[in-house]
């Protein structure tokens, strides 16, 4: 086998590793930053549902307290 041919394909299998590596390792960050990206998402999610849950509170308590002084009311009226 001439030593061209040789050299070549040498040449040709150092390129194909070099590549292989180069698209494992893009691949690999990319899973990482989309992992980190998919936890800050569920942080996200879990406080929009917690502060959905206390605003919910918040109008529960603004409507007891709203009761509660127009019933003061009615008994300063009524005394």
């Amino acid at each position: 086998m001439p030593t061209e041919i040789l050299v070549a394909l040498i040449g040709l299998a150092g390129s194909a590793l070099g590549s292989i590596i180069g698209i494992v390792a893009s691949s690999r960050l990319t899973a990482y930053r989309l992992e980190q990206l998919e936890k800050k998402v569920d942080k996200h999610n879990n406080l929009i549902e917690r502060m959905f849950k206390v605003e919910e509170k918040t109008e529960l308590l603004a409507e007891k307290m709203s009761v509660a002084n127009h019933r003061i009311s009615d008994l300063e009226k009524g005394a």
